[in-house]
């Protein structure tokens, strides 16, 4: 039987105006460049700190600006974000058929959870799985492998689904299938340079790959 592992950023919800306008924030505050939230679209889906220092140039800049994020993010951020129209009917086909379904991401956890019970989606997952606050499983390799360790899952049977390469990396990785979707943050070719077995252009196509 399939497990399905879903990314939130980019996957289930649309983040942008909560994570770019808390980018801004932080780099206002720092006194730093500020990019338009188009311009800063790329920071969607990868781990906050490297895009963080990318923008600013120090690992010292990254890390107040990491503070800063997240003092506008867990207030006022979090909720600036929307669920992917018809994503409630896509989840509750593939439940329908599939006993497990997760939530991996990147984001620390305590973020994470918030989103999808603020969005009605806990029903339909057995457990979130985030980063933690200090950067620990920020990387989807390592949380992806501690995720199927806690649910005793053979990865041969788990599916990862994602909208960046790094939901695809992590997912190779550990033997899972990796399926990209192209209505998140990532393209066509990141996905598929990244080795994504299969691609979809809406999520309703992933029922043809999760279901049965």
């Amino acid at each position: 039987m399939r497990t399905i592992y879903f990314d939130l950023d980019g996957t289930l919800t649309d983040p942008k105006p909560g994570i770019t306008g808390s980018i801004q924030y932080a780099l206002k505050t720092l006194d730093q460049p500020v990019p338009s939230q188009d311009e800063l679209t790329w920071c969607i889906g990868p781990p906050l700190h490297a895009s963080l220092k990318r923008l600013v140039g120090t690992d010292e800049l990254a890390d107040r600006a990491l503070l800063l994020y997240r003092e506008r993010f867990s207030e006022v951020g979090l909720f600036e974000n929307a669920l992917y129209q018809g994503i409630h009917d896509t989840l509750a086909a593939v439940a329908a058929t599939t006993p497990r379904m997760f939530v991996a991401t990147s984001k620390p956890a305590v973020y994470a959870t918030r989103i999808v019970d603020h969005f009605g989606l806990k029903p339909y997952f057995e457990r979130v799985f985030g980063s933690e606050l200090d950067g620990t499983r920020v990387d989807k390799r390592d949380l992806l492998r501690y995720a199927l360790d806690e649910t005793k899952v053979d990865a041969s049977s788990a599916i990862m689904i994602g909208d960046r390469s790094h939901d695809v990396i992590g997912a190779r990785t550990n033997g899972m299938t990796a399926i990209g979707v192209l209505y998140g943050y990532g393209s066509e070719t990141e996905l598929r340079d990244a080795g994504a077995h299969h691609i979809c252009a809406a999520h309703p196509e992933l029922l043809g790959h999760c279901v049965g």
